[in-house]
């Protein structure tokens, strides 16, 4: 059971079915819960249901003094509910003391709490689909030091949630402290390979032409699958920091260490979870281009661009970056999504389908590895990988 392979009759019967499905947008994750909402409504009515929504209204309004509190305005009980949170839309803001404050990742998991309460104790079931794992970049303990997202888990299953659903987790072994709550990671490398082969010009998926070029160590798994389905060959680089100074929270790096074959005349793939400021994927594309490399494209499932667009437009423009890729998983804004470079994947079918399974006590597992979608759609394409 992959994506596309499950029919709307396959959801929405009454024999099967947990409970009356609802959705809750948190405040910032209403565009990406519309779009699922329109898979879920669409196959509903395929069958002859007459489901035109299923989110159900809420809101987090706040009181003058910067407090707030979750409303859910219509019944819940006895509901199957996902709660969608986007912890990274940093677009949100309200007023305080007359200041506009923009939502860090901490007001969305308060938010996210509220509305779990909102519902408590009347809900069946609550599931939260949190893509970007709130904490997730401090997934380990060195010195004396918070675990945010471990702690957040934890509190979440105290709070009755039973199943989460996350992207591509900076470390999955995150789930190591809730054992006993259903947590799946979820890699979405169909959807993207879908649109590098329909959307970005010019892109051979073959040995001789293409390549798979991790960005460090720790996105080697990621990488390593991109070049396993497509047959093609891997190299890595390795980030050589100064463990002596810490520069804004991190050792700043040193310099970027090839390892791996020729990338002369080929198109890069760099794939890595997060593009924060950039400023490692664009060393690494310059790095690529040095070593001959035609064309050079980034993915990542999380284009968050902190550091803003200008210096991408400027790799665009000198030709060292071809192409970003990223998800609708996370806040995009207006400007990245109006770029020539940037091409959007749309994730939200996988989510309905994660959500419908779900809702149906049926198995998610052939969901998570969509391995044979993919070799479907490179059949389709006319693309035969070497190890196939």
């Amino acid at each position: 059971m992959s994506e596309n392979s499950m029919g709307p009759r396959d959801f929405f019967r009454g024999d099967r079915q947990v409970a009356d499905l609802g959705l809750i947008a948190c405040p910032g994750a209403e565009e990406l819960t519309e779009l699922i909402n329109g898979h879920l409504v669409r196959w509903a009515r395929e069958v002859g249901l007459e489901n035109d929504n299923f989110i159900i209204e809420s809101e987090c309004p706040r009181f003058q003094s910067g407090d707030a509190k979750g409303l859910v305005t219509a019944s819940v009980r006895g509901d199957d509910i996902y709660i969608v949170v986007d912890p990274g839309n940093y677009s949100m803001t309200y007023k305080l003391f007359g200041y506009e404050n923009h939502m860090s990742p901490d007001d969305h998991f308060a938010n996210l709490k509220r509305l779990i309460q909102a519902v408590s104790g009347k809900a069946h079931r609550v599931s939260v689909i949190m893509p970007s794992l709130y904490g997730g970049r401090q997934h380990r303990r060195v010195v004396r030091e918070s675990l945010d997202c471990a702690v957040a888990l934890q509190e979440l299953q105290a709070m009755g949630v039973q199943n989460i659903i996350t992207f591509d987790a900076h470390d999955p072994r995150l789930q190591n402290a809730v054992p006993l709550m259903s947590f799946d990671n979820v890699m979405p490398t169909y959807q993207t390979l879908k649109k590098l082969i329909h959307y970005v010009p010019g892109v051979a998926l073959d040995r001789e032409h293409f390549m798979c070029v991790s960005p460090d160590e720790g996105a080697m798994n990621r990488n390593m699958y991109f070049s396993s389905v497509l047959g093609c060959n891997l190299g890595m680089f390795y980030k050589r920091r100064d463990y002596s100074r810490v520069v804004n929270g991190r050792n700043p790096i040193v310099a970027h260490e090839y390892l791996g074959e020729s990338v002369e005349g080929k198109t890069v793939l760099i794939t890595d979870d997060i593009i924060a400021s950039g400023e490692s994927m664009i060393d690494i594309a310059v790095e690529m281009k040095k070593r001959g490399a035609a064309k050079v494209i980034a993915n990542a499932t999380f284009p968050l661009f902190t550091a803003g667009l200008d210096a991408f437009d400027k790799a665009y423009a000198d030709g060292t970056i071809s192409a970003v890729l990223g998800t609708n998983l996370t806040y995009r804004s207006h400007d990245l999504l109006s770029r020539e470079w940037y091409y959007d994947v749309d994730v939200s079918k996988y989510i309905a389908y994660f959500i419908a399974a779900l809702n149906h006590d049926m198995s998610v597992t052939s969901i998570c590895d969509p391995h044979d979608k993919i070799a479907e759609l490179l059949a389709e394409n006319g693309i035969k990988p070497d190890n196939h």
